[in-house]
This record gives structure tokens, sequence and C-alpha cells, in this order.
């Protein structure tokens, strides 16, 4: 499994929007998302966020790490 990089909440949301995630409502500095035919998630967004976080996103959304590493390029 690759190590996940650490990202801004910015870059995590524009990777999740290729997938079909956009924007629901925003209240402070978490970003509420919302797919149709997925789960919504909640993204922070700060400068960085750390792999575990990043790992609880993602499971969330429930998307593996390679097919998350492939949506950043």
């Amino acid at each position: 499994m690759p190590q996940l990089p650490i990202l801004s909440g910015k870059e995590i949301i524009k990777a999740l929007s290729k997938i079909g995630y956009h924007i629901l409502r925003q209240r402070g500095s978490h970003v509420r998302l919302s797919c149709q035919n997925r789960k919504n998630i909640t993204v922070p967004d700060y400068e960085a966020v750390s792999r575990g976080l990043l790992r609880k996103v993602l499971r969330d959304a429930d998307l593996s790490a390679e097919a998350f590493i492939k949506l950043l390029k």
C-alpha cells in the first residue's frame, strides 16, 4: 500500500470532485461533500491534512489509497 501524501483540504476536494463529489455546504473550516451514489463526507479545509485524517476521509468515501493517488494525477 503506497504512503499517502500530506495534502491541503482544497487538494483533497479537487481530487474527490473528479469522481462526482460536489460541495454541499461549509461551516467554518469543514466542507461537506455530496455525491449521488455515495455517502456524504466531511473534509477539513486545513492547509495540511494528516495522513490519518485523510485515511478516514477515504474510508468514508469508500475509496482505496491507490485509487485516490490516481485521482491526484
